[in-house]
Protein backbone atom coordinates (compact mmCIF):
# COMPACT_ATOMS: atom_id res chain seq x y z
CA UNK A 1 0.00 0.00 0.00
CA UNK A 2 1.25 3.48 -0.83
CA UNK A 3 -0.01 5.32 2.24
CA UNK A 4 1.80 8.44 1.10
CA UNK A 5 -0.71 8.87 -1.75
CA UNK A 6 -3.64 8.32 0.58
CA UNK A 7 -2.37 10.60 3.31
CA UNK A 8 -0.94 13.48 1.28
CA UNK A 9 -4.22 15.36 1.45
CA UNK A 10 -4.33 14.95 5.22
CA UNK A 11 -0.92 16.43 5.93
CA UNK A 12 -2.01 20.05 5.82
CA UNK A 13 -1.32 23.01 8.05
CA UNK A 14 1.85 24.18 9.75
CA UNK A 15 5.17 22.63 8.75
CA UNK A 16 6.19 19.59 10.76
CA UNK A 17 9.21 21.45 12.09
CA UNK A 18 6.90 23.88 13.89
CA UNK A 19 3.78 21.78 14.33
CA UNK A 20 0.39 22.82 15.40
CA UNK A 21 0.48 26.49 16.31
CA UNK A 22 -2.38 27.07 18.78
CA UNK A 23 -5.54 28.97 18.00
CA UNK A 24 -8.26 30.19 20.33
CA UNK A 25 -10.81 28.10 18.45
CA UNK A 26 -8.80 24.88 18.72
CA UNK A 27 -8.29 25.33 22.46
CA UNK A 28 -12.00 25.88 22.96
CA UNK A 29 -13.12 22.96 20.78
CA UNK A 30 -10.60 20.53 22.20
CA UNK A 31 -12.00 20.69 25.73
CA UNK A 32 -14.68 18.18 24.75
CA UNK A 33 -12.10 15.42 24.28
CA UNK A 34 -9.97 16.08 27.37
CA UNK A 35 -11.23 14.47 30.53
CA UNK A 36 -8.51 13.28 32.89
CA UNK A 37 -6.63 15.00 35.69
CA UNK A 38 -4.22 17.79 34.84
CA UNK A 39 -0.98 16.46 33.40
CA UNK A 40 2.51 17.17 34.78
CA UNK A 41 4.31 19.89 32.88
CA UNK A 42 7.91 19.86 31.72
CA UNK A 43 9.37 23.33 31.24
CA UNK A 44 11.22 23.21 27.96
CA UNK A 45 13.28 25.61 25.94
CA UNK A 46 12.86 25.94 22.20
CA UNK A 47 15.50 23.98 20.29
CA UNK A 48 17.69 25.75 17.78
CA UNK A 49 16.94 23.90 14.54
CA UNK A 50 19.88 22.16 12.92
CA UNK A 51 19.55 21.55 9.18
CA UNK A 52 21.52 18.69 7.62
CA UNK A 53 21.10 17.97 3.91
CA UNK A 54 17.93 20.04 3.89
CA UNK A 55 16.32 18.21 6.82
CA UNK A 56 15.82 19.02 10.49
CA UNK A 57 18.20 17.13 12.77
CA UNK A 58 18.71 16.82 16.53
CA UNK A 59 15.43 18.60 17.27
CA UNK A 60 14.96 17.41 20.86
CA UNK A 61 15.35 20.06 23.56
CA UNK A 62 17.90 19.77 26.35
CA UNK A 63 15.14 19.21 28.93
CA UNK A 64 13.52 16.42 26.93
CA UNK A 65 16.86 14.83 26.20
CA UNK A 66 17.57 14.66 29.94
CA UNK A 67 14.10 13.22 30.51
CA UNK A 68 14.82 10.38 28.08
CA UNK A 69 18.23 9.74 29.59
CA UNK A 70 16.57 9.50 32.99
CA UNK A 71 14.20 6.73 31.88
CA UNK A 72 16.74 3.93 32.37
CA UNK A 73 15.01 2.46 35.42
CA UNK A 74 11.66 2.63 33.60
CA UNK A 75 13.18 0.76 30.65
CA UNK A 76 14.60 -1.94 32.92
CA UNK A 77 11.28 -2.43 34.69
CA UNK A 78 8.81 -2.14 31.81
CA UNK A 79 10.46 -2.66 28.43
CA UNK A 80 13.51 -4.93 28.70
CA UNK A 81 11.41 -7.73 30.30
CA UNK A 82 9.49 -8.01 27.02
CA UNK A 83 12.58 -9.55 25.44
CA UNK A 84 12.63 -13.35 25.47
CA UNK A 85 15.62 -15.35 26.71
CA UNK A 86 17.50 -16.80 23.76
CA UNK A 87 16.84 -20.37 24.91
CA UNK A 88 13.09 -19.63 24.88
CA UNK A 89 13.10 -18.21 21.34
CA UNK A 90 12.26 -20.24 18.25
CA UNK A 91 15.08 -20.49 15.72
CA UNK A 92 14.81 -20.88 11.93
CA UNK A 93 16.20 -24.41 12.16
CA UNK A 94 13.18 -25.42 14.26
CA UNK A 95 10.88 -24.70 11.31
CA UNK A 96 12.87 -26.02 8.34
CA UNK A 97 14.07 -29.41 7.07
CA UNK A 98 17.35 -30.38 8.75
CA UNK A 99 20.08 -30.73 6.16
CA UNK A 100 22.01 -33.23 8.30
CA UNK A 101 19.11 -35.68 8.44
CA UNK A 102 18.87 -38.60 5.96
CA UNK A 103 15.30 -37.64 5.05
CA UNK A 104 16.24 -34.03 4.23
CA UNK A 105 15.52 -34.34 0.50
CA UNK A 106 12.18 -36.02 1.17
CA UNK A 107 11.18 -33.16 3.44
CA UNK A 108 12.27 -30.58 0.88
CA UNK A 109 10.15 -32.43 -1.67
CA UNK A 110 7.14 -32.19 0.66
CA UNK A 111 7.85 -28.49 1.25
CA UNK A 112 7.91 -27.86 -2.50
CA UNK A 113 4.63 -29.70 -2.99
CA UNK A 114 2.98 -27.49 -0.36
CA UNK A 115 4.48 -24.30 -1.77
CA UNK A 116 3.31 -25.12 -5.30
CA UNK A 117 -0.12 -23.89 -4.23
CA UNK A 118 1.07 -20.34 -3.51
CA UNK A 119 -0.13 -17.90 -6.20
CA UNK A 120 2.11 -15.27 -7.74
CA UNK A 121 0.53 -12.36 -5.89
CA UNK A 122 1.24 -14.12 -2.59
CA UNK A 123 4.86 -14.69 -3.63
CA UNK A 124 5.26 -10.99 -4.48
CA UNK A 125 3.93 -9.93 -1.08
CA UNK A 126 6.04 -12.53 0.74
CA UNK A 127 9.15 -11.46 -1.20
CA UNK A 128 8.51 -7.81 -0.34
CA UNK A 129 8.07 -8.68 3.33
CA UNK A 130 11.26 -10.77 3.23
CA UNK A 131 13.21 -7.90 1.67
CA UNK A 132 11.88 -5.58 4.37
CA UNK A 133 13.01 -7.96 7.12
CA UNK A 134 16.44 -8.48 5.57
CA UNK A 135 17.16 -4.74 5.69
CA UNK A 136 17.53 -5.05 9.47
CA UNK A 137 20.97 -3.34 9.53
CA UNK A 138 19.21 -0.15 8.42
CA UNK A 139 16.72 -0.30 11.29
CA UNK A 140 19.41 -0.81 13.93
CA UNK A 141 21.27 2.12 12.40
CA UNK A 142 18.11 4.23 12.57
CA UNK A 143 17.64 3.51 16.29
CA UNK A 144 21.25 4.46 16.88
CA UNK A 145 20.71 7.87 15.29
CA UNK A 146 18.36 8.81 18.16
CA UNK A 147 19.82 11.22 20.71
CA UNK A 148 19.95 10.03 24.31
CA UNK A 149 19.39 6.35 23.54
CA UNK A 150 22.04 5.37 20.98
CA UNK A 151 24.63 2.70 21.67
CA UNK A 152 27.68 4.93 22.08
CA UNK A 153 30.34 2.19 21.98
CA UNK A 154 28.72 -0.71 20.15
CA UNK A 155 28.50 -2.65 23.42
CA UNK A 156 27.21 -0.03 25.87
CA UNK A 157 25.62 -1.46 28.99
CA UNK A 158 22.67 0.95 29.15
CA UNK A 159 19.05 -0.27 29.07
CA UNK A 160 18.53 1.57 25.78
CA UNK A 161 21.58 0.03 24.09
CA UNK A 162 20.87 -3.42 25.50
CA UNK A 163 17.31 -3.21 24.19
CA UNK A 164 18.41 -2.15 20.69
CA UNK A 165 20.92 -4.98 20.33
CA UNK A 166 18.60 -7.65 21.74
CA UNK A 167 15.66 -6.41 19.64
CA UNK A 168 17.88 -6.60 16.56
CA UNK A 169 18.95 -10.14 17.49
CA UNK A 170 15.32 -11.26 17.82
CA UNK A 171 14.37 -9.61 14.53
CA UNK A 172 17.31 -11.21 12.73
CA UNK A 173 15.59 -14.61 12.88
CA UNK A 174 12.70 -13.32 10.75
CA UNK A 175 14.62 -12.65 7.56
CA UNK A 176 16.66 -15.81 8.11
CA UNK A 177 13.72 -18.20 8.20
CA UNK A 178 11.82 -16.45 5.41
CA UNK A 179 14.86 -16.45 3.12
CA UNK A 180 15.66 -20.11 3.69
CA UNK A 181 12.07 -21.21 3.26
CA UNK A 182 11.48 -19.35 0.01
CA UNK A 183 14.84 -20.62 -1.33
CA UNK A 184 13.79 -24.21 -0.70
CA UNK A 185 10.48 -23.71 -2.53
CA UNK A 186 12.20 -22.93 -5.84
CA UNK A 187 9.32 -20.56 -6.63
CA UNK A 188 11.18 -17.25 -6.79
CA UNK A 189 14.14 -15.60 -8.49
CA UNK A 190 16.31 -15.41 -5.41
CA UNK A 191 19.05 -13.42 -7.13
CA UNK A 192 16.60 -10.64 -7.98
CA UNK A 193 15.44 -10.64 -4.36
CA UNK A 194 19.05 -10.52 -3.14
CA UNK A 195 19.82 -7.58 -5.45
CA UNK A 196 16.80 -5.76 -4.04
CA UNK A 197 17.96 -6.44 -0.47
CA UNK A 198 21.45 -5.12 -1.18
CA UNK A 199 20.08 -2.01 -2.88
CA UNK A 200 17.67 -1.38 -0.02
CA UNK A 201 20.33 -1.66 2.68
CA UNK A 202 22.60 0.57 0.61
CA UNK A 203 19.85 3.19 0.21
CA UNK A 204 18.83 3.27 3.87
CA UNK A 205 15.54 4.82 4.96
CA UNK A 206 14.25 8.26 5.81
CA UNK A 207 11.58 8.15 8.55
CA UNK A 208 12.00 11.90 9.29
CA UNK A 209 12.54 11.31 13.00
CA UNK A 210 15.09 14.15 13.35
CA UNK A 211 17.39 12.15 15.69
CA UNK A 212 14.58 12.74 18.20
CA UNK A 213 13.67 9.74 20.41
CA UNK A 214 10.14 11.06 20.94
CA UNK A 215 9.57 10.92 17.18
CA UNK A 216 11.59 7.74 16.75
CA UNK A 217 9.58 5.70 19.23
CA UNK A 218 6.26 6.95 17.85
CA UNK A 219 7.52 5.66 14.51
CA UNK A 220 8.54 2.25 15.86
CA UNK A 221 5.27 1.88 17.79
CA UNK A 222 3.34 2.39 14.56
CA UNK A 223 5.66 0.34 12.39
CA UNK A 224 5.81 -2.74 14.62
CA UNK A 225 2.01 -2.91 14.63
CA UNK A 226 1.93 -2.53 10.85
CA UNK A 227 4.45 -5.36 10.48
CA UNK A 228 2.46 -7.54 12.87
CA UNK A 229 -0.66 -7.01 10.76
CA UNK A 230 1.17 -7.77 7.51
CA UNK A 231 2.78 -10.98 8.78
CA UNK A 232 -0.47 -12.04 10.43
CA UNK A 233 -2.26 -11.73 7.12
CA UNK A 234 0.46 -13.59 5.20
CA UNK A 235 0.03 -16.38 7.76
CA UNK A 236 -3.72 -16.46 7.19
CA UNK A 237 -3.34 -16.41 3.42
CA UNK A 238 -0.71 -19.19 3.46
CA UNK A 239 -3.15 -21.36 5.40
CA UNK A 240 -5.93 -20.57 2.93
CA UNK A 241 -3.64 -21.57 0.05
CA UNK A 242 -2.71 -24.84 1.76
CA UNK A 243 0.78 -24.26 3.20
CA UNK A 244 0.34 -24.79 6.93
CA UNK A 245 4.09 -24.74 7.67
CA UNK A 246 4.54 -21.34 6.05
CA UNK A 247 1.46 -20.16 7.95
CA UNK A 248 3.14 -21.19 11.20
CA UNK A 249 6.34 -19.35 10.26
CA UNK A 250 4.52 -16.12 9.45
CA UNK A 251 2.40 -16.46 12.58
CA UNK A 252 5.46 -16.78 14.81
CA UNK A 253 7.00 -13.71 13.20
CA UNK A 254 3.76 -11.78 13.73
CA UNK A 255 3.79 -12.76 17.42
CA UNK A 256 7.33 -11.39 17.80
CA UNK A 257 6.28 -8.14 16.14
CA UNK A 258 3.34 -7.87 18.52
CA UNK A 259 5.64 -8.22 21.52
CA UNK A 260 7.97 -5.58 20.10
CA UNK A 261 5.00 -3.30 19.51
CA UNK A 262 4.14 -3.59 23.20
CA UNK A 263 7.68 -2.54 24.10
CA UNK A 264 7.74 0.56 21.94
CA UNK A 265 4.26 1.68 22.99
CA UNK A 266 5.39 1.32 26.62
CA UNK A 267 8.26 3.69 25.92
CA UNK A 268 5.78 6.32 24.77
CA UNK A 269 3.64 5.50 27.85
CA UNK A 270 6.63 6.52 29.94
CA UNK A 271 7.14 9.73 27.97
CA UNK A 272 3.44 10.59 28.30
CA UNK A 273 3.66 10.20 32.08
CA UNK A 274 6.57 12.63 32.24
CA UNK A 275 5.91 15.05 29.37
CA UNK A 276 2.40 14.74 27.91
CA UNK A 277 2.73 17.92 25.86
CA UNK A 278 5.89 16.70 24.17
CA UNK A 279 4.53 13.21 23.56
CA UNK A 280 1.26 14.43 22.02
CA UNK A 281 3.13 16.91 19.82
CA UNK A 282 5.52 14.17 18.67
CA UNK A 283 2.63 11.84 17.81
CA UNK A 284 0.92 14.55 15.76
CA UNK A 285 4.19 15.54 14.09
CA UNK A 286 4.81 11.99 12.85
CA UNK A 287 1.22 11.66 11.65
CA UNK A 288 1.54 14.91 9.68
CA UNK A 289 4.74 13.66 8.08
CA UNK A 290 3.12 10.23 7.51
CA UNK A 291 4.68 6.94 8.54
CA UNK A 292 6.79 5.75 5.65
CA UNK A 293 7.25 2.02 5.34
CA UNK A 294 10.82 0.82 6.06
CA UNK A 295 11.31 -0.53 2.53
CA UNK A 296 10.13 2.59 0.71
CA UNK A 297 13.49 2.88 -1.09
CA UNK A 298 13.53 -0.71 -2.42
CA UNK A 299 14.88 -1.11 -5.96
CA UNK A 300 15.72 -4.19 -8.02
CA UNK A 301 17.47 -2.17 -10.73
CA UNK A 302 14.96 -3.07 -13.44
CA UNK A 303 11.33 -2.69 -12.31
CA UNK A 304 11.02 1.01 -13.06
CA UNK A 305 12.49 0.69 -16.55
CA UNK A 306 10.18 -2.20 -17.38
CA UNK A 307 6.95 -1.01 -15.77
CA UNK A 308 7.44 2.78 -15.71
CA UNK A 309 6.48 2.77 -12.03
CA UNK A 310 8.22 2.55 -8.68
CA UNK A 311 8.84 -0.97 -7.31
CA UNK A 312 7.69 -0.16 -3.78
CA UNK A 313 4.51 1.45 -5.09
CA UNK A 314 3.65 -1.65 -7.13
CA UNK A 315 4.52 -4.04 -4.29
CA UNK A 316 2.31 -1.96 -1.99
CA UNK A 317 -0.53 -2.14 -4.51
CA UNK A 318 -0.37 -5.95 -4.52
CA UNK A 319 -0.31 -5.98 -0.71
CA UNK A 320 -3.37 -3.72 -0.72
CA UNK A 321 -5.30 -5.78 -3.28
CA UNK A 322 -4.63 -9.04 -1.44
CA UNK A 323 -5.67 -7.53 1.90
CA UNK A 324 -2.21 -8.00 3.39
CA UNK A 325 -1.72 -4.38 4.41
CA UNK A 326 -4.05 -1.57 3.34
CA UNK A 327 -4.76 2.12 3.81
CA UNK A 328 -7.56 1.08 6.14
CA UNK A 329 -5.01 -0.76 8.29
CA UNK A 330 -3.02 2.49 8.42
CA UNK A 331 -6.08 4.32 9.77
CA UNK A 332 -6.85 1.50 12.21
CA UNK A 333 -3.31 1.62 13.61
CA UNK A 334 -3.68 5.35 14.15
CA UNK A 335 -6.94 4.79 16.00
CA UNK A 336 -5.41 2.00 18.06
CA UNK A 337 -2.53 4.22 19.20
CA UNK A 338 -4.90 7.09 19.97
CA UNK A 339 -6.84 4.72 22.22
CA UNK A 340 -3.74 3.01 23.62
CA UNK A 341 -2.18 6.30 24.68
CA UNK A 342 -5.52 7.77 25.84
CA UNK A 343 -5.08 10.84 23.67
CA UNK A 344 -8.75 11.86 23.98
CA UNK A 345 -8.56 11.90 27.79
CA UNK A 346 -5.56 14.20 28.12
CA UNK A 347 -6.29 17.51 29.78
CA UNK A 348 -4.25 20.47 30.93
CA UNK A 349 -2.26 20.45 27.71
CA UNK A 350 -0.54 23.50 26.27
CA UNK A 351 -2.14 25.34 23.37
CA UNK A 352 0.08 23.58 20.83
CA UNK A 353 -0.55 20.17 22.34
CA UNK A 354 -4.31 20.81 22.58
CA UNK A 355 -4.45 21.54 18.87
CA UNK A 356 -2.34 18.45 18.21
CA UNK A 357 -4.83 16.44 20.26
CA UNK A 358 -7.73 17.76 18.19
CA UNK A 359 -5.90 17.00 14.95
CA UNK A 360 -5.14 13.44 16.03
CA UNK A 361 -8.71 12.69 17.06
CA UNK A 362 -10.05 13.60 13.61
CA UNK A 363 -7.33 11.99 11.52
CA UNK A 364 -8.34 8.29 11.33
CA UNK A 365 -11.75 9.09 9.84
CA UNK A 366 -10.15 11.46 7.34
CA UNK A 367 -7.69 8.78 6.26
CA UNK A 368 -10.51 6.24 5.84
CA UNK A 369 -12.49 8.63 3.64
CA UNK A 370 -9.45 9.35 1.52
CA UNK A 371 -8.75 5.62 1.23
CA UNK A 372 -12.30 5.01 0.02
CA UNK A 373 -11.96 7.71 -2.64
CA UNK A 374 -8.55 6.44 -3.73
CA UNK A 375 -9.91 2.90 -4.02
CA UNK A 376 -12.78 4.10 -6.21
CA UNK A 377 -10.37 5.94 -8.53
CA UNK A 378 -7.97 3.06 -9.07
CA UNK A 379 -7.63 1.75 -12.59
CA UNK A 380 -8.82 -1.84 -12.40
CA UNK A 381 -6.86 -4.58 -14.10
CA UNK A 382 -3.52 -2.74 -14.12
CA UNK A 383 -0.58 -5.15 -13.99
CA UNK A 384 3.17 -5.21 -13.41
CA UNK A 385 5.96 -7.69 -14.05
CA UNK A 386 8.06 -8.52 -10.98
CA UNK A 387 11.66 -9.71 -11.28
CA UNK A 388 11.22 -11.57 -7.97
CA UNK A 389 8.99 -14.12 -9.74
CA UNK A 390 10.92 -14.29 -13.03
CA UNK A 391 9.10 -11.28 -14.53
CA UNK A 392 5.70 -12.89 -14.40
CA UNK A 393 2.75 -10.52 -14.53
CA UNK A 394 0.68 -9.74 -11.43
CA UNK A 395 -2.51 -7.69 -11.15
CA UNK A 396 -2.03 -4.53 -9.08
CA UNK A 397 -5.61 -3.31 -8.61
Amino acid sequence: MNTRKVADTVAQGAPASRPLAPTRRSRRNCTSVRAVVAEPKLLVSKPSPIILNGQIAHSITHERLELVRGMGDYMEANVVPLLKPVDKCWQPNDLLPHSEEPDFLDKVHDLRKRAACLPDDYLVVFAGDLITEEALPTYMTMLNTLDGVRDETGASNTPWANWTRAWTAEENRHGDVMNKYIYLTGRVNLRAIEVTIQNLIGSGMDPKTENNPYLGFVYTSFQERATKISHGNTARHALEHGDDVLAKICGLIAADEGRHEQAYTKIIDGVLERDPNGAVLAFADMMRKQIVMPAHLMDDGEHEARNKRNLFTDFSSVAERTGTYTAFDYADIMQHLINRWRIAERQGLSGEAAEAQEYLMKLPDRIRKLAERAHARKKKGQTANFSWIFNREVVLH
